[in-house]
């Protein structure tokens, strides 16, 4: 079970982070963008971290409120979640 977490996390980061770069990519070109829904549905089911990452490295989607205050917020929700499966689990 832990492996199959851990593999999920990995694989819903590096696609959110990837959604992100993306979206930032079709924003300078004038291109298809990426709704902010679908983002945001990548950050609460997992990306959050890949999305933070994302946010920072590319500077994309923060200073919408949104994205600054929710997604930062997921990741805490991922991490006590995360904190509360391994100590009632696995400790």
């Amino acid at each position: 079970m832990l492996r199959i977490i851990i593999i999920y996390g990995i694989v819903i980061n590096l696609i959110a982070f990837a959604m992100y770069g993306i979206d930032k990519l079709q924003a300078r070109r004038g291109g298809r963008r990426t709704p902010e829904r679908t983002l945001l549905i990548l950050s609460a089911i997992g990306g959050s971290m890949g999305a933070i990452i994302a946010m920072q490295l590319l500077r994309h989607k923060t200073q919408h409120a949104w994205f600054h205050y929710g997604v930062p917020a997921m990741l805490l929700t991922h991490a006590i979640v995360i904190t509360y499966i391994l100590v009632k689990y696995y400790a």
